[in-house]
Formats: C-alpha cells, sequence, structure tokens
C-alpha cells in the first residue's frame, strides 16, 4: 500500500498578500507551511489562521538567515519538499533618476532573494522523490514596462533562472516553475496606487484604470488566482510541467 506523501512548502514573504494567500490556500489542502519575512507581527497573524501554518523570521537576502529557515522548518514540521520563492519589492523611477543603490535594492529583493531561496531550498529536497521550486514572478519578468526597468531586470533574470535550472534538474523528480502574475490586489498594489496618485493628481479610480488598462479583462488579478496556480503546480497532474513561466494576466499581451 503506497503511503500517502506528506508535504511540507516553505513560503517567503508569507505575512502579507500574495504569499499570505498561498500559505492559506495550501494550509487548508492539508500542506504543513512555514512562511517567513522580517516582521514577526504579520507571520504570527497569518500563523493563528490555521494549526497547519508556522512561523519564522527570515532575511531573504541573507544567505545565513536563509540556510537558518531551512533548517528550522525541518527541525520544527519535518522534511521540506516545496520551496516558493514568493518575497519581492518593486519600485517605480525614470530610468534616468534610477541610483545604483535602488538598482542593486531590486536585484538583491527580487534576484538574489530567489537565488538563495532556492538554492538553500535545492539541499533539503535532493534525495527525495518529490520536489517543487516555483518563484513567484511577474509579467514584468516576460515583458517590459515603463518606469521599472530595475524591477523588470529583476524579474526576467528570474525566469531565466527558472528555466535554466529546470534543465538541470530534469532527470530529478523536481520541477521548477515560475507563476508570473500581472497586476495583482495587494497592498504592494496599493502604495503603487498611492505614488501614482501623488505623482500624477488621479484620482484611485483613474490610477487603477491605468494600471490595469492592459488587462483584456480589465480588473486586477486577486491574489487567490496566484494561490490556485501554485496548488495546481504542486499537485500530481503538473509532474511534467518543468521550465514554465505562467502568466496569470487576464490575457495580457507578452
Amino acid at each position: 500500500m503506497k503511503v500517502a506523501l506528506e508535504k511540507h512548502a516553505v513560503v517567503t514573504g508569507g505575512g502579507t498578500g500574495v504569499g499570505a494567500e498561498i500559505a492559506s490556500h495550501l494550509a487548508e489542502q492539508g500542506v504543513k507551511v512555514t512562511i517567513a519575512g522580517r516582521r514577526r507581527e504579520p507571520l504570527d497573524l497569518v500563523a493563528s489562521t490555521n494549526a497547519n501554518i508556522f512561523a519564522v523570521t527570515a532575511d531573504i537576502t541573507d544567505e545565513s538567515s536563509v540556510t537558518d529557515l531551512f533548517a528550522e522548518a525541518t527541525r520544527m514540521h519535518g522534511p521540506v519538499n516545496i520551496v516558493i520563492a514568493n518575497a519581492g519589492a518593486a519600485e517605480s523611477a525614470p530610468f534616468a533618476k534610477i541610483g545604483l543603490d535602488d538598482f542593486q535594492r531590486m536585484l538583491n529583493i527580487n534576484l538574489t532573494g530567489t537565488f538563495l531561496t532556492f538554492q538553500k531550498g535545492l539541499e533539503h529536497l535532493k534525495g527525495q522523490e518529490y520536489g517543487r521550486l516555483i518563484a513567484i514572478a511577474s509579467t514584468a519578468g516576460l515583458r517590459g514596462f515603463s518606469y521599472v526597468s530595475h524591477y523588470a531586470a529583476a524579474k526576467h533574470g528570474v525566469v531565466g533562472m527558472v528555466r535554466s535550472l529546470a534543465l538541470e534538474l530534469a532527470n530529478k523528480p523536481i520541477t521548477v516553475n515560475a507563476v508570473c502574475p500581472g497586476f495583482t490586489e495587494t497592498p504592494m498594489l496599493q502604495r503603487s496606487l498611492e505614488n501614482i496618485m501623488q505623482k500624477t493628481g488621479m484620482s484611485e479610480d483613474q490610477a487603477r484604470a491605468a494600471l490595469y488598462k492592459d488587462n483584456p479583462l480589465q480588473r486586477f488579478i486577486q491574489p487567490d488566482e496566484v494561490a490556485a496556480t501554485v496548488a495546481w503546480l504542486i499537485g500530481e497532474g503538473a509532474r511534467s510541467v518543468t521550465g514554465q513561466s505562467i502568466s496569470v494576466s487576464g490575457g495580457e499581451t507578452q
């Protein structure tokens, strides 16, 4: 008789937005979920909603912190076999006004953070008969957007890393994929809206319309839609899906 696989996912940036939604969605399906982030309070709030969710503070830009994250997750809740690199940040500015520190910050959080999360997570997946590495990227990893060239560069890097790592691991029972949402209804999006309103004098409705004008559905993506895509990728039906960048964007032209 085949023993049911016990799944344990680590989700970075799990205290708010898409990360919190992914954690809740997977936990409701019986997956053990360790959520990570720099601030303890939002992590504990998410963990309090489901007994399958556990919180660990970590900084994804710090190698030793990411190493400790996976060691603690394994020690407390068993082997990790799903790694979801969700933590990220977005900033906007005209290209000529992006300072080197701004550029490096976007790379550190969005690209280096994913690299470290995947690399340290992969150490725990090796030798297991099942593994999933999933990066929450962005449609900015598939196409260009004005005023976010540093963010887009980082997300394009994530997509390239996913495609390359999937080839390296093709002979292993480990898949590697990116989920690329369009503008998604999260606190990070709200900050972007406020920035647009402040700089342009637009109303919130006008700012919203400006952001989703390229979305044929004419609305923002909802976090549960991203979480459902992740849930499919960790399932048996997606065992042959690897090296892909799945756009969850309402049909935006890539």
